[in-house]
C-alpha cells in the first residue's frame, strides 16, 4: 500500500509540473490556424550545376530550415515538392520582404589577394565563408557596427598561413562577390580571428546583421529562386481554433457521462484518469515542443477515444472476474493483466501506422501522426498506471459490497460462467467435451 500512496503523489507531482508548463509555454499554431505566408522556391541550374539531383535538395533543404531557425520562426515547415522544389510555410509572419531576400540569397564570403601589388586585380585564396566557425555582430572602437569572425580549426590555419604571406600587403574580403575591405596585414593572426569593418563608411547595423545572419546560415547549396508566394489569413484559422475547441469539449463530455452511466464508480475514476491523460498530453505538446495544426488537434482528439477505448476493456475483464466469482482486488489486478494484451497490440500497431505517416507523409498528415502517437502512447500510461492506481487506493482489498458501483446486480456476483463462456475458457486451457 505505501508504494501505490507513492506512486499516487507521483502522478499529483506530474499533474502539478504539467499544468505549469502549460500556463508558462506558449502554444505554437500551425499556418492554417494563425495564418501566415507560404513561398515556393526552386533549385536552379547553372554552368556548373547542369542537373538538380536528389542529393542537393536534400542540402538545399537543410540550408533553407537552417536560415528559417536563424529568422526565429522554429515552427515553420519546410518541405519538399516535385523534383526541385521547397515549399516553405512560416505561421504569423505577413512581412515577406526581409524573409523571402533572406531565404533566396547566397552568403559567399572569400578572402583574396593582389594579382601584383598595386593592380588592383584580385585572386582567389582558397579561405571561403566554409572555413568559418561563427560570425558575431559586434562594435569597434570607435563605435562602428562591425562583423568579427571566428574561423574553425581548418580555417585558423589557412588563415594564418595566409596572413603571414601578406605581412605588409593588403588583403581583400569579398561578400557575395562585393568588395568590402581591403586591410593592410600588418602580422601575421594566428588566433583565428578576423574582423570585418565596411570600409571607411562602416556598416549600418541592418547590413551588419544580415551579414551575420547569412554567414551563420550558410550559404546555399545551389542557387533557389522564389517562383511563388502567398498569405494566409488568420480569420479562418482562429474560426477552426473555436469549432475545435467546442468539438473537443462536447466529444469530451459526452465520453466521460457515458463512462460514469455504464461503469458508475470505476467509469468516474477513469473521467479523471482521462482528465490526467489530457493535461499530460498538451504538456507534452508544448515541451516536444509540437506545431498544433488542425489535423493534430483531429489526432488529439481522437487519442481521447482511444484513452477511453484502453478504460472499456479492463472493465468489461474486471466485471467479468466479479462474476466468475473472483474477490474485488483479484479481479481488479486479473481485469487489468488480461486486457494488457489487447491494449498493448492495438496501441503498437497505431504507433507503427503513425510512424509510417510520418516518415511518408506531407507536413499536416505528420501533424497527425505526431499528436496522434503521443496521445496513444500517454494513453497507455494512463490507462494502466494512473486508473489502476486509483482502483486499488478506492477498493483496496476489500470485498464487493456493493455491486452497483461497478454496474452489476447482486445476483450477478459469483454466477456460474455461462455456457460459452465455459466453453470459451475450457477451449483456452485445452479441455474438449
Amino acid at each position: 500500500m505505501k508504494n501505490k500512496i507513492l506512486l499516487f503523489w507521483i502522478i499529483v507531482a506530474l499533474v502539478i509540473f504539467s499544468v505549469a508548463m502549460i500556463i508558462i509555454k506558449p502554444t505554437k499554431l500551425g499556418l492554417d490556424l494563425v495564418g501566415g505566408s507560404r513561398l515556393v522556391l526552386e533549385a536552379q541550374t547553372t554552368p556548373t550545376i547542369a542537373k538538380i539531383t536528389p542529393e542537393m535538395m536534400d542540402s538545399l533543404q537543410f540550408a533553407i530550415e537552417n536560415r528559417v531557425n536563424k529568422l526565429g520562426v522554429a515552427e515553420t515547415v519546410v518541405q519538399r515538392q516535385g523534383e526541385k522544389r521547397l515549399v516553405v510555410e512560416i505561421p504569423a509572419v505577413k512581412d515577406l520582404n526581409q524573409a523571402k531576400k533572406f531565404l533566396g540569397e547566397t552568403a559567399e564570403l572569400a578572402f583574396k589577394k593582389e594579382l601584383k601589388e598595386g593592380s588592383g586585380q584580385w585572386v582567389d585564396t582558397g579561405l571561403t565563408g566554409n572555413d568559418l566557425d561563427k560570425a558575431l555582430l559586434s562594435t569597434s572602437s570607435t563605435g562602428q557596427w562591425v562583423v568579427d569572425l571566428e574561423f574553425n580549426d581548418k580555417g585558423t590555419k589557412k588563415f594564418a598561413d595566409l596572413t603571414q604571406q601578406l605581412v605588409g600587403k593588403p588583403m581583400a574580403i569579398f561578400f557575395n562577390g562585393e568588395l568590402t575591405s581591403a586591410p593592410v596585414i600588418r602580422e601575421a593572426i594566428i588566433g583565428g580571428r578576423a574582423q570585418i569593418s565596411g570600409g571607411d563608411n562602416g556598416f549600418a547595423y541592418e547590413e551588419a546583421k544580415e551579414m551575420v545572419d547569412l554567414l551563420n546560415a550558410g550559404a546555399l547549396p545551389v542557387p533557389a529562386k522564389i517562383i511563388e508566394e502567398n498569405t494566409v489569413g488568420a480569420t479562418l484559422g482562429a474560426d477552426s481554433i473555436e469549432k475545435s475547441k467546442f468539438a473537443g469539449i462536447i466529444g469530451l463530455g459526452i465520453v466521460m457521462i457515458f463512462m460514469i452511466a455504464y461503469y458508475r464508480l470505476p467509469g468516474l475514476i477513469a473521467d479523471i484518469a482521462l482528465v490526467i491523460y489530457s493535461v499530460i498530453l498538451f504538456m507534452l505538446f508544448k515541451m516536444v515542443p509540437v506545431t498544433l495544426t488542425l489535423a493534430g488537434i483531429a489526432g488529439f482528439i481522437l487519442s481521447i477515444g482511444m484513452a477511453v477505448d484502453a478504460n472499456i476493456l479492463i472493465f468489461e475483464r474486471t466485471k467479468e472476474e466479479l462474476r466468475a466469482g473472483r474477490t474485488l482486488f483479484t479481479a481488479i489486478n486479473a481485469g487489468f493483466d488480461r486486457a494488457f494484451t489487447s491494449i498493448f497490440d492495438s496501441n503498437m500497431t497505431t504507433i507503427i501506422t503513425c510512424i509510417i505517416l510520418y516518415c511518408l507523409g506531407t507536413s499536416i498528415v505528420k501533424g497527425f501522426a505526431l499528436t496522434l502517437a503521443l496521445g496513444v502512447i500517454v494513453s497507455m500510461f494512463s490507462a494502466i498506471t494512473v486508473t489502476k492506481n486509483f482502483m486499488h487506493l478506492i477498493f483496496g482489498t476489500g470485498e464487493l459490497k456493493y455491486p452497483a458501483l461497478f454496474g452489476l446486480r447482486k445476483d450477478e456476483i459469483g454466477k456460474a460462467y455461462t455456457a460459452s463462456e465455459t466453453k470459451r475458457e475450457k477451449a483456452k486451457f485445452g479441455v474438449l467435451d
